[in-house]
C-alpha cells in the first residue's frame, strides 16, 4: 500500500491563521529596471507552482520589490488567482514608524502592491520612534482596514519583552529574524520566548544568501536523500515547529527545489547529525542582520 503523503508543513498566527511554512522573499528584486520583467516572470511561475506567502519591504528597491510584486499578483488575478488565497507581508522603515509616517508608508506600500489591505505589516527593525507610537499606529491601519495583522523584524529578547509589556503589544504576530543552519543564535532565547507566547518565527536569510546552497557539511546527508544542500537547510528550519522560512529566488530551478525542501523529511538522526555539523548556542547571542 502506497504511504499517504505527508502533509505540508505549517505556522499558526495568534489569530488562528493557519499558513505555509515556506513562503518566498523578495529582498534585491526591484532594483533594476532593466530585470523587471525577468522578476515579474519568476513570481508568476512562483505562484503558478504554489507560492502562496511574499515577503517584502519599502526598504527593498525602494520600493521596487513592492511594485514588482504588486504587477505580479495583477496579472495573476487576471489569471483566474484568488487575492484570498494569498498572504502578502510588507516593512515599514523605522525611521517612517511615527503615527503620520506609518500611514504614509502604508499607503505607498498598498499602491505599489495592488492591494487594499496587506496581510502582515512589520517594523522592519527598532528605531528611535517610541514603541508604543508604532502600535498605535498599527492599530489605527487595522482598524481602516489597511493591515489585517501587524509584527516586528529584528526584535531580540529584550525588544519583544519590552514590546510585549505595551498596551496592545501582545496583538504581536510574529518576529522575523535571521535564523539558519550557522545563524542559531535565536534558539537560545528569542525562540523560546516566542513559544511561549505562541507566535511563530519568521526566518530570513534561511540559506545564509545563498551560503548553505552547496556548503561542504550539507552534501552527504543530501546524496542520500537525493536532495540538494539547500534543500536539506530548509527542511531543518521547517522541522524545528511553528518556523516559517522565506528564502529568496528569482530562477524556476531554484524556486522548485525550495518548495521541494517542504517534501523532505529529516530523522532524528539526520537532525542530531546537523546538531554536531552545526552547533546550537551555549549562550545568548546578539541577533545577525542583513
Amino acid at each position: 500500500m502506497k504511504a499517504a503523503a505527508r502533509p505540508p508543513p505549517t505556522v499558526t498566527l495568534p489569530s488562528g491563521q493557519t499558513l505555509p511554512a515556506l513562503g518566498l522573499g523578495t529582498w534585491r528584486y526591484g532594483e533594476s529596471a532593466t530585470r523587471r520583467a525577468a522578476e515579474v516572470a519568476a513570481l508568476r511561475q512562483a505562484l503558478d507552482l504554489g507560492y502562496r506567502v511574499f515577503d517584502s519591504a519599502e526598504m527593498y528597491g525602494d520600493g521596487g520589490a513592492e511594485a514588482v510584486l504588486g504587477q505580479a499578483i495583477a496579472e495573476a488575478e487576471r489569471g483566474g488567482q484568488a487575492r484570498e488565497d494569498l498572504f502578502i507581508v510588507s516593512k515599514v522603515l523605522p525611521h517612517n514608524a511615527h503615527a503620520a509616517g506609518v500611514r504614509t508608508a502604508c499607503d505607498a506600500s498598498r499602491r505599489r502592491l495592488g492591494v487594499d489591505c496587506i496581510d502582515l505589516y512589520l517594523l522592519h527593525w527598532p528605531g528611535p520612534v517610541p514603541l508604543d507610537e508604532t502600535v498605535a499606529a498599527f492599530e489605527r491601519l487595522q482598524a481602516r482596514g489597511h493591515v489585517r495583522a501587524w509584527g516586528v523584524s529584528n526584535f531580540d529578547l529584550d525588544d519583544m519583552q519590552a514590546l510585549s509589556a505595551l498596551p496592545g503589544g501582545r496583538a504581536c504576530a510574529t518576529n522575523q529574524v535571521w535564523y539558519s543552519l550557522t545563524e542559531r543564535g535565536p534558539e537560545f532565547a528569542l525562540r523560546p520566548w516566542q513559544r511561549v507566547h505562541q507566535m511563530p518565527l519568521m526566518a530570513y536569510c534561511p540559506i545564509d544568501q545563498g551560503a548553505l546552497a552547496d556548503h561542504p557539511a550539507l552534501r552527504g546527508m543530501a546524496e542520500r536523500h537525493g536532495a540538494t544542500p539547500a534543500q536539506v537547510a530548509l527542511a531543518w528550519l521547517l522541522a524545528q515547529g511553528e518556523v516559517m522560512a522565506i528564502p529568496k529566488a528569482s530562477n524556476v530551478l531554484h524556486l522548485r527545489h525550495n518548495l521541494a525542501a517542504a517534501d523532505l523529511s529529516l530523522s532524528a538522526a539526520d537532525l542530531a547529525e546537523l546538531d554536531r555539523l552545526f552547533p546550537p548556542p551555549r549562550r545568548k547571542r546578539p541577533l545577525a542582520m542583513r
